[in-house]
């Protein structure tokens, strides 16, 4: 398997909708091997096909801290079914979104029906970290990002700003 490149803003692919994958097959599967490699890599702890430019409807997640066993999780097609009213906020970061981290009010509480990379059906139901990440990774699923949370001008300022880091590659920041 291997560590994929991760696109970032502006591009215009994190902006569409991915499609429903049809068959679990063995690209899947190595889709699937290839993201959880991709997001250990690069110590996130959720990340979606499209994030690779990939548009297929599969994220993977793993909220364990360094010091906990991993538990990976893979998503295909989930779908949210219910969310609390209770919200909960946490600082979200996107590795798609490089070094930028925003609070985010999220339903505390949320049910996702999916397909395992058995081709299984599952239905779970998270709250805190696990469900701040699955909708977050489903967002991108439908083409949303964090920072469409955020008034245009903080949105282009920040995509700017990646924008030129990327210009600039050599650049410090101290």
């Amino acid at each position: 398997m291997s560590v994929k490149d991760i696109i970032t803003v502006p591009n215009e692919t994190l902006k569409k909708i991915s499609e429903p994958i049809e068959k679990i097959g063995i690209n899947e599967k190595n889709l699937i091997k290839d993201l959880f490699e991709t997001m250990y890599h690069s110590n996130g702890i959720g990340l979606a096909a499209v994030q690779v430019g990939i548009l297929k409807r599969v994220l993977v997640i793993d909220v364990s801290t360094k010091n906990e066993k991993k538990t990976p999780l893979s998503f295909i097609n989930p779908v949210i079914r219910k969310l609390s009213d209770e919200t909960s906020i946490y600082e979200e970061g996107c590795l798609s979104i490089p070094d930028t981290f925003i609070e985010i009010e999220r339903p505390k509480i949320c049910e996702v029906d999916y397909i395992d990379e058995n081709g299984e059906n599952k239905n779970l139901k998270c709250d805190g970290l696990l469900s701040t990440c699955l909708q977050h990774e489903i967002n991108h699923l439908d083409g949303k990002l964090i920072i469409d949370q955020l008034s245009k001008l903080k949105r282009d300022f920040i995509i700017k700003k990646i924008s030129k880091n990327k210009k600039n590659p050599d650049r410090i920041i101290v």
